[in-house]
């Protein structure tokens, strides 16, 4: 742990936008908005481009992984914009606290901003485990809480997005709902009041039921799984919009949640004091906060059933079983045994064609992903996994065309003709 770095204090607190890197735009809304209700004042980047790349390659190694590079060239490029007062941005990172982006990012960041001339430009560190101290910022229980449901809130719409847009009538109309809800739902989180769990199971129904009204027409589709290393899974930013090019080529997207990375990072500090007997008192507490995410997403996958046809999210306990014989627990570094059992939790729950994402440097993500792939066909010999690469260097057009091979061969095993590709909309949906 770095112990020279610039504080975000109490001072800075009342005057400082805070940039945050964009991954999950609908639950980042949601997850910024408890922190705003709380005093600060943040701003979610969605900066898109070239530029953003190049930014990263001046001032980042150009051996680094790839969503470092596209974080941190992220912060530069607002920086530089003329948008912000330099002397008044705080910069903020996710970390678990584990390898990779979850404990070096921020130390790479730091340097890159010295390097940069911004060296008086403080980074914080979100996170729970406490990897560092910032005067003026503070993660609680009650904020903590608050985010949870901010997770599942964005899980439930991020999945009924995907089941949704690629066979609605009108286009754009499940994006819009979406949308219409993630800022009603920010809303309801900003107030000051306890958060209600009556209301939240309340709101799981009401969405259920605006998003079982919209017309569609269900023809046969294939349906691709996407998974990878967090970051380039689910930012556009790091995929190249790869969920708008699956449905514009006619595939229906099904994505795990993030409420599973959590469960996953939870269910780790539990086993580190099963394998290694260290931390068994956090542990107990980490059982605690294990039990509870679980029941939340059950009682979710509850509502769902009774509310609607949707699918419904995999119980993570289910998920942990999967890997038997595969890959051990132990094996947690990045993504870890959680990316090998979502390719497995795809295939268990029916979706064959598995895109896995593989972002230029993330050795761990190429060993539990690319390297798993094999036992994965032996075991599922049905399964359709294709790996895509995610670098600087990498074309667009190389990795549509790999993924274009994949769904020919999703709509062979389902005797289907390709359909007629609709074009890339000029402006994003999401505003």
């Amino acid at each position: 742990m770095e112990t020279n770095y610039v504080q975000f204090t109490k001072e800075m607190k009342k005057d400082y936008t805070i940039l945050t890197p964009n991954m999950l735009p609908m639950h980042f809304e949601l997850i910024l908005q408890v922190m705003r209700n709380y005093g600060y004042k943040l701003e979610l980047l969605r900066s898109e481009g070239p530029q953003i790349v190049e930014m990263g390659l001046k001032y980042v190694h150009n051996d680094t992984c790839y969503p470092a590079l596209l974080v941190i060239g992220q912060f530069l490029d607002a920086i530089q914009s003329g948008k912000y007062d330099p002397h008044k941005v705080a910069l903020i990172l996710f970390q678990t606290g584990g390898g990779c982006r979850a404990s070096n990012y921020i130390s790479l960041l730091r340097k890159a901003l010295q390097k940069a001339g911004y060296g008086y430009v403080p980074v914080i560190s979100f996170s729970v485990a406490g990897i560092e101290k910032h005067p003026g910022w503070e993660l609680t229980i009650p904020k903590l809480h608050r985010m949870l449901y901010g997770v599942l809130y964005g899980d439930l719409l991020m999945s009924l997005v995907n089941q949704c847009k690629p066979y609605e009538v009108r286009t754009g109309e499940s994006q819009r709902l979406a949308e219409q809800w993630t800022h009603r739902l920010a809303d309801e989180m900003a107030g000051s009041k306890v958060l209600s769990y009556k209301k939240i199971k309340q709101n799981y129904r009401l969405i259920l039921r605006d998003f079982n009204k919209i017309p569609v027409c269900r023809v046969p589709k294939p349906k691709v799984g996407i998974v990878g290393e967090i970051f380039v899974k689910y930012s556009p930013l790091g995929n190249n919009n790869l969920e708008d090019f699956l449905v514009r080529e006619g595939a229906e997207v099904v994505i795990p949640g993030l409420v599973d990375f959590i469960l996953y990072t939870v269910y780790n500090s539990m086993e580190d004091a099963r394998l290694y007997g260290v931390r068994r008192l956090q542990a107990k507490l980490y059982g605690v906060a294990y039990r509870f995410l679980n029941q939340k997403v059950r009682d979710l996958i509850d509502i769902i059933k009774e509310e609607s046809d949707f699918a419904t999210p995999t119980p993570f306990p289910h998920t942990a079983t999967l890997v038997e014989g595969c890959i051990h627990h132990g094996t947690k570094m990045g993504e870890g045994w959680l990316l090998t059992a979502e390719m497995l939790e795809l295939a268990d729950s029916g979706v064959n064609n598995i895109v896995c994402t593989q972002p230029f440097g993330c050795l761990p993500n190429h060993i539990c992903g690319k390297g798993m792939m094999k036992p994965i066909k032996e075991k599922i010999p049905s399964v359709n996994i294709v790996a895509i690469d995610y670098d600087p260097g990498a074309t667009r057009v190389n990795q549509e065309n790999r993924l274009k091979l994949m769904l020919a061969n999703a709509r062979d095993a389902m005797g289907e003709a390709a359909p007629t590709p609709t074009k890339a909309p000029k402006e994003p949906l999401w505003v």
